[in-house]
């Protein structure tokens, strides 16, 4: 996908402040944080919304959780709490069409959610 800008971060077109990275799986920090951590965290494979999720990428989806959770034991906030969030289109709050998972913590999260 070339205008994705998740893609041109995978294939380092893009540089990123990454945290985090494996085979299937990359975790960065956000440019625009919400919370002391933001770390986006993003499969290789371009995935436009949670709505094109398949079958098959059902694992994958289990490891993106598995991911935010080490990011998140990394990062000092498992034992506080944080917060996973993903996005589905306009009206869900999604800006970039490749599929993510928002890792927020590091302070008291606070509503409201819509």
């Amino acid at each position: 996908m070339t205008d994705c800008i998740f893609c041109k971060i995978v294939e380092k077109k893009i540089p990123s402040n990454i945290v985090y990275e494996d085979e299937l799986a990359i975790g960065f920090a956000d440019v625009s944080p919400q919370a002391p951590v933001h770390i986006l965290v993003i499969p290789r494979k371009h995935i436009p919304t949670i709505l094109d999720i398949s079958e098959e990428d059902s694992m994958l989806m289990g490891h993106l959780i598995e991911v935010c959770k080490k990011i998140a034991r990394d990062k000092g906030i498992a034992k506080t709490g944080f917060r996973i969030i993903t996005n589905c289109n306009p009206e869900g709050g999604q800006v970039v069409y490749h599929v993510h998972l928002h890792v927020l913590g590091g302070r008291q999260l606070h509503g409201p959610f819509g």
